[in-house]
């Protein structure tokens, strides 16, 4: 059972940021809601405290896509399904509308925001590891100021981000890549519908002929948060994408796994997952079967 709760439902941005410019503990920012009204029957010890909801759904400024030659901004209230159904996303970012297309339900869709999505930086959130290689920056609001830090710097820490209390995530910015990349999105839950993820993978690749230009690697849910292996990507940059070194690259993102998250009980099955499933999305792209 929720609790009684104050909401609050400002006209603009403006309102909203002067209502949580207290930077105020028991107040909490809500858009969508799937996963702050969720957390509050439920009675998760991360939103107990909350005593007032700022409701900022009907925002407009907040919601929205919009392209330029170099930045596709994403409104931070902008619905799943608003992204995965926009044409720029489908053309020019296709992992990030395939990842979209895997959270939920299509109710769930339409009101998750993208914002909400990796606010509360829970490890399970789908589209972390497609906004990391995307190389998405994330721009935060309060009243008097305005910054902008990439979301690898943004996510500190299971549920905690670098968001203070009287900040509002306002838009995502993703640079527009200069050269196509190919890649790919996995998600496997335990189910095909409606599933927390247990691992996703997210995978961008650019070759000349059989020698890789440049790549990027990012996981979800079989790490802590959404992490980027940064050190990974630079070790095959300019080597040649034979079969024996995509087996040693697989390989070596389960070393990488298992660094960053230490050794769980779901190490055993989950790692060998991973560099099965990571070895088989190399080949698929190098092959062309990726999504561009």
């Amino acid at each position: 059972m929720i609790h009684p709760l104050e909401i609050l439902l400002p006209k603009d941005l403006k309102e909203a940021l002067a209502l949580i410019a207290g930077g105020n503990a028991d107040t909490h920012i809500i858009a969508g809601g799937t996963d702050v009204v969720t957390g509050l029957g439920q009675g998760l010890n991360r939103f107990k405290n909350i005593k007032t909801l700022v409701d900022i759904n009907k925002i407009e400024s907040l919601k929205g896509i919009r392209s330029s030659d170099k930045f596709i901004s994403i409104g931070a209230a902008e619905t799943l399904t608003g992204i995965l159904e926009n044409p720029t996303v489908k053309k020019e970012l296709p992992l990030l509308a395939k990842s979209c297309s895997t959270i939920g339900s299509v109710q769930i869709r339409n009101r998750a925001t993208i914002a909400g999505n990796f606010v509360n930086n829970a490890p399970c959130a789908d589209t972390v590891p497609v906004l990391l290689v995307y190389d998405a920056r994330i721009v935060i609001e309060s009243l008097n100021s305005k910054r902008e830090i990439g979301l690898n710097e943004f996510l500190s820490a299971p549920y905690k981000t670098q968001l203070k209390k009287n900040e509002i995530v306002t838009s995502i910015n993703i640079p527009v890549a200069p050269i196509k990349y190919a890649g790919d999105f996995y998600k496997l839950g335990r189910r095909r519908a409606l599933a927390i993820s247990r691992i996703t993978l997210a995978l961008l690749l650019t070759m000349n002929g059989k020698t890789i230009n440049d790549i990027r690697i990012a996981s979800g849910a079989v790490t802590p948060i959404g992490k980027r292996f940064y050190e990974l990507e630079k070790s095959v940059i300019g080597k040649t994408a034979d079969d024996s070194m995509l087996k040693q690259l697989s390989i070596d993102l389960g070393k990488s796994i298992l660094d960053a998250a230490g050794l769980r009980w779901s190490s055993e099955y989950k790692l060998p997952v991973v560099q099965q499933v990571f070895y088989q999305m190399l080949n698929q792209i190098i092959s062309g079967k990726g999504d561009k």
